[in-house]
């Protein structure tokens, strides 16, 4: 099997100057990008565990408390694609210093908050500087691992942290609210934030925040931002995010749900015809990025991964900690396979190398399908734990990261390296909106199942969330099935240059026929 080519331009960033980063450097800086991926993941985890103390220090009701977690998302989706452009545009290692740095400064703020709407402001601002980290760390890593499978290897280290970040900020935050107070899971992000921000600005060497692959070198950067266009998509990602998160909680009819996903489906259109107005250099998402070989079918499996984690731990932590009474040490614990698990399958990205990736996502899903019913029949008693949701966390992490890992990794191979940090920026959105779009469906579908049998004490609402999430992920596998091309996976990485994506792969496997 031929090699994988590098999925970054570092082997025209001056492969000198690449070769002078020694290994040790190189793990340091993997080190460092994987932390900022952690706290991402953390501050959306921890909070978990100190919503009942905000309720109760900040006299907040129920629905205020659930925005500590919606204000996080809902801004930390929708600044992605900003976030990416401007790293792929201006210099990574400036976004990336600077997203890390707003974590420490808002984090630390917001420990010393003592009032709701002041603290849900500093949750969304979180989310903002939060979604700054994400693309630039993509790209920087691209560009400091110019091999395949070190690229492999550092792609699947940096997903894997955010799956070991969900379960330490659970069970870390349950320590923090339980033998201190909330604040301290403010302050712990701050205290980590702040010093590796100071480190970043003499660790990072300039050489990798460069971006050779310039579109147009003489023309103002800020041109090439798209302002237009990501400003029309943001707008609309946090309606569209604000409506999902409220139809659970006010109903799918009312007006304040309606009225913004209207609007935001209304701008989506305008952002793609908008799109098709401009030079392909100058938009932010270029319309043939869609067309690019197996791009809309991996973006459509990024839907998946956080939306199952996120449903397993909102019905496994209510119902342990509500039902069955257990404390919320002793669920994270329970919950504590999948950050192993997670960070173990994260090393499944030189599978590439051997099998197809195709092959690879499709055993992982499989693996999904077979926990997904696990939990649908059994989970109802305590004891149901260790014969059906043991296993269950333990096939379907593994299986899950493992397909994820690949679709990271094959969905920067797919796309040119100079929108590293687009691309990245696209994913994590499809991971954030799959996972607010598809627990508000979960939550609905739970709600009213319980309403006509039996209530929140019995299974059966739950059991209904898990059979749809089961056709969300057998949906997901016939895609894969079906759409995704593995005559691709080991053609040259596409450039700006090529004018027609799907001509481009056409062309390489009639000169791949022509060679044999």
């Amino acid at each position: 099997m031929s090699p994988l080519q590098p999925l970054s331009p570092a082997g025209t960033l001056g492969d000198d100057e690449l070769k002078e980063l020694s290994l040790a450097r190189k793990l340091v800086l993997l080190c460092i990008f994987c932390i900022a991926r952690f706290l991402d993941a953390f501050n959306a985890a921890s909070l978990y565990c100190a919503l009942p103390a905000l309720e109760t220090s900040l006299g907040m009701t129920e629905s205020q408390s659930t925005w500590m977690i919606s204000a996080f998302q809902l801004t930390f989706a929708s600044f992605l694609l900003i976030s990416g452009r401007v790293s792929d545009v201006y210099n990574p290692k400036v976004v990336f210093i600077g997203g890390l740095s707003g974590i420490g400064v808002i984090s630390l703020g917001a420990g010393f908050v003592n009032s709701e709407i002041p603290m849900i402001i500093c949750r969304a601002l979180t989310g903002i500087v939060s979604s700054m980290t994400i693309p630039s760390a993509l790209s920087l890593i691209l560009n400091t691992f110019p091999d395949p499978l070190q690229q492999a290897r550092a792609i699947g280290m940096f997903g894997g942290s955010a799956g070991v970040a969900s379960i330490f900020g659970l069970l870390f935050g349950a320590m923090l609210v339980e033998w201190a107070s909330y604040h301290w899971v403010f302050w712990f992000a701050a205290i980590v934030a702040l010093p590796v921000a100071t480190a970043c600005v003499f660790i990072i060497p300039p050489q990798i925040a460069k971006t050779t692959d310039r579109l147009e070198p003489g023309a103002s950067k800020w041109k090439n931002l798209d302002l237009v266009g990501v400003s029309i998509l943001t707008v609309a990602l946090i309606l569209f995010i604000f409506a999902v998160t409220s139809g659970s909680t006010d109903g799918w009819a009312s007006a304040i749900v309606l009225v913004p996903l209207v609007i935001s489906i209304s701008m989506v259109i305008a952002f793609f015809y908008w799109e098709t107005l401009l030079p392909a250099d100058r938009a932010a998402i270029p319309p043939r990025t869609w067309f690019y070989s197996n791009f809309s079918v991996l973006f459509a499996l990024g839907l998946l991964p956080f939306f199952w984690w996120s449903t397993l731990f909102l019905i496994f932590t209510n119902l342990w900690q509500n039902i069955f009474h257990w404390s919320v040490i002793s669920t994270a614990i329970h919950l504590f396979p999948i950050g192993v698990l997670a960070l173990a399958a994260s090393f499944s990205g030189p599978l590439s190398r051997t099998f197809s990736p195709k092959w690879i996502i499709l055993t992982g899903l499989s693996l999904c399908m077979v926990a997904t019913v696990l939990v649908a029949i059994g989970g109802a008693k305590p004891e149901d734990y260790w014969p059906y949701v043991f296993p269950a966390l333990v096939m379907g992490t593994v299986g899950l990261m493992t397909a994820y890992i690949q679709a990271t990794i094959s969905i920067f191979r797919a796309a040119p390296a100079s929108m590293a940090g687009t691309v990245g920026a696209i994913f994590n959105s499809a991971l954030q909106c799959g996972s607010a779009v598809g627990l508000s469906i979960i939550t609905s579908i739970e709600a009213s199942v319980e309403a006509s049998r039996g209530g929140p004490q019995e299974y059966t609402g739950r059991a209904a969330a898990f059979w749809f999430l089961l056709g969300i992920v057998t949906l997901e596998f016939i895609s894969v099935s079906y759409f995704y091309d593995r005559s691709t996976d080991h053609e040259p990485q596409p450039t700006h240059g090529d004018v027609c994506p799907a001509q481009n792969s056409t062309q390489s496997r009639e000169k791949l026929d022509n060679s044999i």
